[in-house]
């Protein structure tokens, strides 16, 4: 009888262990994104394209909130989101207020959104709201690998640009220039502040000790894999620079950055870095 149960157990860990690894079907996703899409449904249809302007208006105030609440600079804040979420024009920011595109983790239990990224079907967290979005990219940043950020003045982005790219967050060798292009083209410097040294004392402790709360307890990083993939896409015939980067929620002059280009030019059969 004991050895019956043993042949159970072992059984039943076997077939979840297994379903975790096969992840989620496609008619599964799909029936899963329709009904976020129909709970959404009011928002998504009222939804008026942001500007970069309009986005930086409607979401600088969270971002300095964030700022004085952990020392991220609001300006790299803000820069990855206009960068992730495309000027807030992306899928996953008008239907999952997801702004910096985090995916589920194993502690994740809200609702959930699926799209093609690193894998089929990769699993996205949706939000109730964006500030909900701009919060769970501070606590997302509360990590081990990126805790000597968290030791820079918070006003220093250009210290953040590097040590980002530095601790892992992505693999494109131009993430720190692409995020300071838009920081100085936008002038989004000027929502930064500066602190005291008691000031500054008092944050790192506290959010230092908050990383290290969650040592053990946090599940592996969720926007960026730990090799993460570079996606790539193949110039088609009719394609232009304007119609891919609305493809891929970025602007003009952030796919021409990512790829190191001087003009609108593009053939046939050429590779585009599309994301960081």
């Amino acid at each position: 009888m004991r050895k019956i149960l043993y042949l159970l157990i072992v059984c039943v860990a076997f077939t979840a262990c297994s379903s975790r690894k096969k992840g989620i079907s496609g008619k599964q996703a799909s029936r899963n994104n329709k009904s976020i899409q129909k709970a959404n449904r009011d928002a998504i249809d009222s939804y008026a394209p942001y500007t970069a302007q309009q986005y930086i208006e409607r979401f600088k105030a969270i971002a300095i909130k964030e700022m004085n609440l952990y020392g991220i600079p609001a300006s790299i804040t803000l820069a990855q989101g206009l960068f992730e979420s495309g000027n807030g024009n992306g899928e996953l920011a008008k239907v999952a207020n997801n702004h910096f595109g985090i995916k589920c983790t194993s502690d994740w239990t809200g609702k959930s959104y699926y799209k093609d990224d690193d894998n089929v079907n990769d699993c996205f967290r949706v939000y109730n709201n964006p500030e909900d979005s701009f919060r769970d990219h501070s606590e997302f940043l509360k990590r081990k690998r990126y805790a000597k950020l968290f030791e820079l003045d918070k006003d220093d982005y250009e210290g953040w640009a590097y040590g980002l790219k530095a601790a892992g967050y992505a693999t494109n060798p131009k993430y720190p220039q692409l995020l300071l292009t838009v920081i100085k083209r936008y002038s989004l410097d000027q929502y930064d502040r500066p602190e005291n040294e008691l000031q500054k004392i008092k944050r790192e402790d506290r959010v230092l000790t908050e990383i290290n709360d969650n040592i053990g307890q946090a599940a592996k990083d969720s926007i960026i894999e730990v090799t993460p993939v570079i996606k790539i896409y193949t110039v088609q015939q009719g394609d232009t620079l304007f119609n891919i980067s609305k493809r891929f929620s970025l602007t003009v002059d952030e796919l021409k950055a990512l790829n190191n280009m001087a003009d609108n030019n593009i053939k046939i059969g050429q590779k585009l870095v599309i994301a960081p």
